[in-house]
């Protein structure tokens, strides 16, 4: 009888101590979210060409996420061998990072961080026509009404020399995407070690093909910042969704995008044209009512 009236108050802190773990998972991946929105601003402040500034982000954060990597295998016993498919996500994810860098360069940052939130869509589309994964209707919904914002973005690229920027950004979309599905297919893999030794390879092969010495003090210390927030928001996102759900942690990742559009407007008083303003919010409309869909049914199922 003891027992049975002792048990609220042994579950309480078991029930306090996954609140509490929520909360942290919360706060890394938002954290996450405002580091990979630096992107745009660090690479159109720094005034190296594309190649030149993955190759020093690829040297500054394959050191990170390898400490990383290694204090995580430390206390989990991971392997570390890659195999024919972790090199495979590491070379994908090396040229996705390249053409991600570029678009930066050609375009809006609004446009690449508009683009880029429609991966999911993306996602599911490659799954189906590779793998025969089924796509929810709702799925299909906010990807017709996303491509909708995306055409009338790229459209007003037309003749204004921005054109080159967004064909980039889709390209590099469709990349993540397939990513997407090959992180999802080769779950045995050990993705955040491939990540590492993607950043390596760019810096590799940016040492060949480019000067990656000859930039100024200014743009080194610019590109340590990047490689670093770089690592810092994927260690965040790995640490983070551990402790939510995956729709959670998709809704407040989407969060993204806005504070892309917001810093490029704070540091580098960029404005996007209306055409781009009115693509995105249609975007950002669809990416936002899928995700929030997704978390409000995982909220109910688990209640």
């Amino acid at each position: 009888m003891t027992d049975t009236l002792d048990m609220p108050e042994k579950l309480a802190p078991a029930a306090a101590d996954v609140a509490a773990e929520r909360t942290l998972g919360i706060i890394l991946v938002s954290a996450s979210a405002i580091a990979f929105a630096l992107t745009g601003v660090l690479t159109k402040s720094i005034h190296a060409d594309p190649l030149t500034i993955t190759c020093w982000r690829g040297f500054f954060g394959s050191i990170l996420i390898s400490f990383y990597v290694l204090w995580r295998r430390r206390r989990s016993d991971g392997r570390l061998k890659l195999g024919w498919r972790g090199w495979l996500l590491a070379v994908e994810g090396a040229a996705a990072s390249i053409a991600f860098i570029s678009a930066f360069k050609f375009t809006y940052v609004a446009n690449v961080a508009v683009i880029y939130a429609t991966s999911p869509f993306i996602a599911a589309l490659l799954a189906f026509l590779l793998v025969r994964e089924k796509i929810r209707l709702q799925t299909m919904i906010a990807a017709a009404v996303s491509l909708c914002g995306v055409a009338i973005m790229v459209g007003a690229g037309l003749g204004s020399g921005h054109l080159f920027g967004d064909a980039l950004a889709l390209l590099m979309t469709a990349g993540s995407a397939l990513y997407m599905i090959m992180v999802r297919a080769f779950r045995d893999s050990p993705v955040v070690w491939a990540g590492a030794v993607s950043a390596f390879l760019l810096f590799v092969l940016g040492w060949f093909v480019t000067d990656p010495l000859a930039v100024s003090a200014r743009d080194v210390a610019l590109l340590a910042t990047f490689g670093c927030s770089f690592a810092l928001a994927s260690i965040l996102w790995t640490e983070g969704s551990r402790l939510i759900p995956s729709a959670e942690a998709g809704l407040l990742g989407s969060a993204e995008v806005p504070f892309a559009i917001l810093f490029a407007l704070l540091f580098l008083g960029e404005l996007p044209p209306m055409a781009s303003i009115i693509g995105g919010a249609i975007v950002l409309c669809a990416v936002f009512a899928h995700a929030g869909r997704d978390w409000l049914k995982a909220k109910s199922a688990g209640s």
